[in-house]
């Protein structure tokens, strides 16, 4: 039996599954405040976000989080941060694609420049 997981926007993260025939089953995380911010804190710093990062780290403090806590998964988040760009970084090296011309004409944007 295959579910989707669908977040109901209640934290800490309440949520139901619905399977393919369209019943619902509630479940809720089993993952504590202080656990679900400390895991918030890597993936802030994995998606480069400071604004999530400074939220989730007070967050994380007043959940119960200690400051070695939370150094441990600012470095678990570095160290997925490095990983995921050294992975990048060999991707674009291995690309076959010639450079743009210098005409300007650039097919294929992916939208991330004006």
């Amino acid at each position: 039996m295959q579910c989707e997981v669908i977040l109901d926007g209640v934290y800490p993260f309440p949520t139901f599954f619905v399977n393919r025939g369209g019943k619902e089953k509630n479940n809720i995380m089993k993952l504590d405040t202080r656990i679900a911010e400390l895991v918030a804190i890597g993936a802030s710093i994995g998606a480069n976000c400071q604004p999530c990062l400074q939220y989730h780290v007070k967050k994380a403090l007043k959940s119960g989080a200690d400051e070695q806590e939370i150094a441990d998964a600012i470095e678990i988040g570095k160290m997925v941060r490095k990983g995921a760009a050294a992975n990048m970084d060999k991707f674009v090296a291995s690309l076959s694609q010639a450079v743009p011309s210098a005409d300007g004409k650039m097919e294929g944007r992916c939208g991330c420049t004006p």
